[in-house]
């Protein structure tokens, strides 16, 4: 590596991004591309630092798939900030064996961890969860700590685990603050935040913190989830949220609890017609048995004289929440607040509404920022905005013994 390559090198680790550039502007030779691509996604410059990186790339020779995985690795993080996700997984899996078996274990790391929260913006929390759990934090540096942590809370929020949320945000507060990168420092604020905000409200009643919806859950009571459509107690959960009608009649049955809701109610609000008749009220039979079925061990559905009662097992109370917020488009936001992908054809369908009027709403969230779309034409889907802004921050395209 000659001279320039060093110093430009040193100055991009020690945050001095136009120096960087001096030493290496007017070359063209592949780690002078890589440092300037770089360099470039530290400027917010994201397409033209992943044609800088894509060239670089070519560049190096067969003989230097380290050099070569090292740029992909650093593309890769540079389409997922320009939210791009078109690439597919293989490729960053590919230049992460490629690190490890040439002992690159701190790039490696920092592979892992792009595929991690590549995962939590696509609302795959379960593969999230997967790869965080493969990562060493001890070994990484304070910034990119703090980017994981930052990561591990987010799914702890999305998956109601408030504690191990506030716990990894202390983690994340402790490594931007020896990282000394003013933007961490910001996103742990602002995550922080939102784990303050109202996450529900009780049916009649007040606001909910995340705290204290995680508490009602884990109490035994058993809880119709507006928000996620769905009905859980302690870790029981059964989700109705791509069964409308059975959520419908769960809901007005919650309503009406300890007492019951006559028949014609369900009919009307679940079916949604003013004259019922017999097809209606068999129908009414069958759907109060999918949902006796799917409720078995959480609830019963017992008949009585005017209708149908929910009982909670085991004699426990049940409790309703709602979105926190109203209008129309608090059902919308609150579904899609579990930070999973969904189409519009899911939520038309969960929402009982038409899929146009649902195209319409999203469009006005999307243009507020407060949700945000994946893919194109039939493979896109929708989801609530990260909890934090995940700051882009590359690793050197080559070790260097710093001094």
């Amino acid at each position: 590596m000659d001279s320039l390559i060093t110093a430009s090198a040193r100055s991009l680790a020690s945050g001095d991004v136009l120096g960087a550039l001096k030493h290496v502007a007017l070359r063209d030779d592949p780690p002078a591309l890589a440092l300037r691509g770089i360099a470039m996604a530290r400027l917010g410059d994201f397409p033209r630092a992943r044609e800088l990186l894509r060239r670089a790339a070519r560049g190096f020779g067969l003989h230097e798939e380290l050099a070569r995985a090292r740029c992909q690795v650093a593309e890769a993080e540079v389409a997922m900030a320009m939210r791009d996700f078109a690439a597919p997984p293989r490729a960053l899996a590919a230049a992460l064996a490629v690190m490890e078996a040439h002992g690159d274990y701190g790039n490696a790391l920092h592979a892992r961890l792009i595929a991690a929260r590549k995962f939590l913006l696509l609302g795959r929390l379960e593969a999230a969860a997967t790869e965080l759990s493969r990562l060493d934090i001890r070994a990484l540096t304070p910034s990119l700590a703090a980017v994981a942590q930052l990561a591990a809370a987010e799914l702890a929020m999305r998956s109601l685990r408030p504690a191990q949320a506030r716990s990894a945000l202390a983690h994340a507060h402790a490594a931007a603050t020896r990282s000394g990168v003013p933007e961490l420092l910001a996103e742990v604020v602002e995550a922080n935040a939102a784990l303050q905000r109202p996450a529900a409200r009780l049916h009649g009643g007040d606001a909910m913190s995340l705290d204290e919806v995680a508490a009602l859950l884990a109490s035994g009571t058993l809880v119709l989830d507006a928000c996620r459509r769905g009905l859980g107690s302690r870790a029981a959960w059964r989700s109705l949220a791509r069964r409308p009608v059975l959520f419908a009649l769960a809901r007005i049955l919650a309503e009406a609890w300890p007492g019951d809701a006559g028949r014609d109610l369900l009919i009307e609000r679940a079916f949604n017609t003013r004259r019922p008749d017999d097809t209606h009220r068999a129908r009414l039979r069958v759907e109060i048995g999918r949902l006796r079925a799917l409720l078995k061990g959480l609830a019963n559905i017992e008949a009585t004289p005017l209708g149908f009662a929910i009982r909670p097992a085991d004699g426990s109370s049940l409790a309703m929440l709602e979105p926190p917020i109203d209008g129309e488009q608090a059902s919308l936001l609150a579904l899609l607040s579990d930070g999973a992908a969904w189409s519009t054809s899911a939520l038309a369908l969960a929402l009982d509404a038409s899929q146009r009027t649902i195209q319409r709403a999203l469009a006005g969230l999307e243009a507020e920022g407060r949700v945000r779309s994946i893919g194109n034409a039939r493979t896109r889907r929708w989801l609530s905005p990260p909890l934090a802004g995940f700051t882009t921050i590359l690793l050197l395209p080559a070790a260097l013994p710093l001094e």
